[in-house]
Order: structure tokens, then sequence, then C-alpha cells
């Protein structure tokens, strides 16, 4: 036999990319993620006027899961997601229950663009993660320098004239915002690391329910009003577009670009957000966010890429000889 044979990998496994390079697809999946999760700030913002965001998690959540639960069971998928049930639910807790009540609460005393603004700094979280696990490569000079840039961004849009109101319900929703970033920069490492091997549709399914089942007491015991018809509508959007929809794409690119560059496509997000919300909401364009929106969009970049488009093609070693 020949040493170092490829060995067959097992049918319906996710396999993740551990070179984290952009293909032509991953490129398809990261403009599907741009686009889908930065209306979400808006759809979030109109469904939190007259749902509460108890409601508003519950909902989008068991919406979801109903969406993909006939897929999941045809193919055997949530079988397999139930015997990692430990690692699927610390997934939903990281991605779902904890971001998405904070991103509801936080959008009922901020703009929409500010959330989705604050949302970009998921990069730079990142990168302190995989600085941590030991990726050194965190610590090259125009990705550290895109770091600080990054902070520096960050600190202009949260302190910058004419922001956010003075009172402390803005800071509140503030700090919100960037433990959802924390969070959402924690997921994608439970996905590659953890659940890989696990077939995605599953892990999603499962999540979402117990996520939506976890949240339906506090739903039915804060929801005390008829939602409006543009609640509704937005509620059933953010469960079956930005959610069921967007996680299952959100997956592939993990798989695709790795776990680092996944998170990526929230650079642009805030670009869909800010116009949204000006066109449909009105919603201000501050100095503080005109200052630090570039700062934060090229510290992100640089931080998570270094600068280049494409990763450098690693030299692989000679292959073994019988």
């Amino acid at each position: 036999m020949l040493v170092g044979c490829a060995r067959r990998e097992a049918p319906g496994r996710d396999r993740v990319n551990a070179q984290g390079g952009f293909t032509r697809k991953g490129w398809i999946l990261f403009a599907v993620m741009a686009l889908v999760w930065g209306i979400t700030y808006l759809f979030i913002k109109e469904a939190v006027h007259s749902i509460t965001p108890p409601a508003v998690v519950a909902g989008r959540t068991l919406l979801g899961g109903l969406v993909l639960l006939p897929f999941a069971l045809r193919s055997g998928a949530l079988k397999a997601a139930w015997k990692h049930w430990p690692w699927v639910l610390a997934f939903g807790l990281v991605e779902m229950a904890g971001p998405f009540l904070l991103l509801s609460h936080a959008e009922t005393q901020l703009p929409s663009g500010l959330t989705g603004l604050l949302v970009a700094t998921v990069p730079l979280f990142a990168v302190i993660i995989a600085l941590l696990r030991g990726d050194r490569t965190a610590l090259a000079p125009v990705r550290l320098g895109g770091l600080l840039l990054g902070f520096v961004g960050v600190a202009v849009v949260v302190a910058g004239p004419g922001l956010f109101p003075s009172e402390s319900a803005s800071v509140v929703a503030i700090g919100e915002i960037l433990l959802t970033a924390v969070l959402y920069a924690i997921a994608p490492f439970i996905i590659a690391h953890k659940l890989s091997d696990v077939p995605s549709i599953g892990t999603i399914t499962l999540a979402l329910f117990a996520i939506g089942l976890g949240y339906l007491p506090a739903a039915l015991l804060t929801q005390h009003e008829m939602p409006t018809l543009r609640s509704g509508i937005s509620l059933i959007l953010l469960g079956v577009v930005c959610t069921a929809v967007a996680f299952v794409a959100f997956f592939a690119l993990i798989r695709e670009v790795g776990p680092v560059r996944a998170p990526l496509f929230t650079y642009v997000n805030p670009i869909v957000a800010i116009v949204l919300g000006t066109i449909f909401l009105a919603e201000p364009i501050t100095p503080g966010l005109l200052i630090g929106f570039p700062l934060v969009i090229v510290g992100c970049w640089f931080a998570g890429t270094g600068g280049r488009l494409r990763p450098r093609k690693e030299t692989l070693p000679p292959p073994q000889m019988p």
C-alpha cells in the first residue's frame, strides 16, 4: 500500500476550507450574506415597533426552523445533529439566543444604520480570537495596524459628535451591540472546529428550535398587543430570509473561506443598513458616522485580510514515495 493515501470522506459531512481562500463561490456567498444580513437591521427596526424583543427572537427562530425542518428530516441531518446536541446548543446560544435579543433591544434605542456599523467590528474580534488560538499571522504589521485603526474608528463612532443622545439607554444599547459582535465572532470557530462533521442544515434547524422554544414563554408573557401589519411582515421576512436562508448561506461561506475570513461580509452590512435606514426610516447621517465609518471599514479589511484580496498560496510538501 502507498503511504499517505487519501481517505474517503463520509457522506453528508461539511468540510471546512482550512486555508480560507476566497473562491468564486466564496465571493457569491459573501455577496448573499452582505445583502441578506444587511437588510436584517431594517426588518428588526420595523418589527420592534409593535413586537417585543423576546417575541421577535422566538418568532424568527421558530419560523426559520419550520422552513428548514422538512429538508433536515428528509436528509437525516437532524438525527445526525442530535448526536452533537451540546455543541449545537452552544452554537445556538452564541449565534442566536444572545445576539438576536441584544439586537432587538438595542434597536429600540439606536438607528438601524448605526447598529449595522457597530456589528461590522465582528472581524476585529475574530482576529483577536484567532490570535488567542495561536494564529500568529494576526501579528503581521498590516493586520495589527488594521486592528488598531478599526478600534479607533469604533471609538470615533461611539464618541463622535452628533451621533446619539446622551442618555444612558443609548450607551447601554451600544454596549449590547458590541457584545453581539463578540458573540458573532465566536460562533464561526464553533462551527469550524466542533461542528464541521455535522450536516449544516441539521445544526441550524436544531439550534433554531432550541432557541425558539426557549424564548417562547418570555414572548407570550411580554407580548400584550396585536402586531401591526408592517411589524408582522418584517418578522416573517426575518424568519424566512434573514434566518433560514441566511444561515444556510453562512455555513456554506464558513466551509468555503474559513472562520476568520467568513465574517468579512459584515464590512458591507453597514452600507446596506445605512442606505435602507436613510431611505425607508429617514435616519440621519451624523458626523460620527461619516468620520468613523471609513476607519472601521478600512481597519477591518486590513485586520482580516492583510490587504490582499486572495491569500497567498501555501507551498505543499512533496508527496511521499511508496
